[in-house]
């Protein structure tokens, strides 16, 4: 194929040292232009990136049009943005053919979100008889009551753990540290799995610290604690979509319902910008309009 590989190689490693991206969403933007890629060899276009013109991108989202759904095509297409403005950016081009290709308007889609009620269900359906049931409890806890994501879960370490002040050190994204509170409650959960299960471990070398461990002493991954999330959601018969995030997601829901400001929401959830924290808000205007009212001087 006309040398897409040698760009798309080179734009990788400007992802990599110029913007620092981690590998995971390396390979998604890679993978965008791929796509487009695999389409123009399907369809027998020999065009190489400095030359391929905008009716040739539109026929090429035309024809995901038909197979994935706006969200997905919303997220190619600005991949694909992103591939051509490192080609003007690295001098190779001196426009974007996507300059005037049309982003299919997409809501943000919010995942379910659990009530407090749900949450003691999934929590209450754990087989505390087995040694992993402590484990999980203690993990769901901490999920839903530090917001954490998954993948801060399971590298959450032992040295992490500062209970005397009430805090736990996240490890976030771009490896960005954060403290979050921790409750009581969720505390005692992980001093009893600490105890009563992981001290009697055998502990794989290099797991020494890691909180949450498997059976055979090295850490969980993401996909485990997604499954058993979705093992619980089909034991107590839950109609929703749940995966880690929803606990992350539900903590942030809960946390403003009840008159938490936004900005203390986002330093707990270690967002970068409060835009992303604002998504929660449309869930609840009737919240904010009663704020305003309790709290705007004019109102009194």
């Amino acid at each position: 194929m006309t040398n897409w590989e040698s760009y798309i190689k080179e734009y990788k490693s400007y992802l990599k040292l110029e913007r620092g991206l981690s590998e995971n969403t390396i390979a998604n933007y890679a993978f965008d232009v791929e796509k487009l890629v695999s389409h123009l060899e399907n369809t027998q276009q020999e065009v190489s990136p400095l030359k391929i013109d905008e009716q040739a991108l539109q026929g090429f989202i035309y024809a995901i049009s038909g197979v994935v759904n706006a969200r997905s095509q919303t997220r190619i297409i600005s991949g694909l943005k992103s591939f051509f403005n490192f080609l003007i950016f690295e001098g190779y081009r001196e426009t974007t053919p996507l300059e005037l290709i049309e982003i299919p308007k997409v809501g943000r889609k919010l995942p379910d979100t659990l009530s407090t009620e749900e949450i003691d269900k999934l929590i209450g359906a754990i087989d505390l008889s087995k040694n992993e049931g402590e484990r999980n409890r203690a993990m769901l806890e901490t999920l839903y009551s530090c917001g954490l994501r998954v993948s801060e879960l399971v590298t959450l370490k032992l040295s992490d753990l500062f209970f005397e002040e009430g805090f736990i050190k996240v490890t976030g994204k771009g490896n960005k540290q954060r403290f979050v509170p921790i409750g009581t409650a969720t505390q005692k959960y992980i001093v009893l799995y600490k105890d009563s299960i992981r001290n009697h471990q055998t502990i794989k070398k290099g797991f020494e610290d890691t909180l949450f461990l498997n059976r055979r002493g090295s850490g969980l991954t993401r996909a485990m604690v997604f499954t058993i999330i979705k093992d619980l959601a089909v034991k107590i018969n839950l109609q929703k979509t749940i995966s880690p995030h929803t606990f992350r997601h539900s903590f942030a829901t809960h946390l403003l319902e009840n008159g938490a400001d936004l900005r203390a929401i986002q330093m707990m959830l270690g967002h970068e910008s409060i835009t992303t924290t604002e998504v929660y808000m449309h869930l609840d205007r009737k919240h904010l309009s009663k704020v305003l009212n309790a709290y705007h001087p004019r109102n009194h």
